[in-house]
């Protein structure tokens, strides 16, 4: 266990990606306190993964002070988005739509 000295500031650690446990223990290492909205039991979760956090990693702040940490995206912000089949479908064809057919585009067509 690391022990911050006792000055009246602390960056606040990056928690994204960290589990629930090691989230909970790096903010205690530097004299802060975790607290998750989405969670309320958030005491005994071990192995969810953070995915957001307030204060934003790097930011100085007074010691004991509240860190906020989500498990859960919130609605609009990330995750999978929908896998079901785009309808209606693109049309097919793909580049060669656009390209012109071959030949001399400056021949001179004769009627004769």
């Amino acid at each position: 266990m690391h022990i911050t000295p006792k000055t009246p500031d602390v960056r606040v650690p990056r928690l994204v990606g960290l589990m629930a446990m090691d989230a909970r223990e790096a903010a205690r290492s530097r004299g802060l306190f975790l607290n998750s909205p989405d969670r309320p039991d958030f005491q005994q979760a071990v192995v969810d993964y953070v995915v957001r956090q307030y204060p934003q990693p790097g930011a100085e702040v007074p010691r004991e002070s509240m860190v906020y940490v989500w498990f859960d995206f919130g609605e609009g912000e990330g995750g999978g988005g929908v896998r079901e089949p785009r309808i209606p479908r693109p049309p097919t064809g793909g580049l060669q739509r656009e390209l012109d057919q071959p030949g001399d585009p400056y021949a001179v067509i004769s009627s004769a």
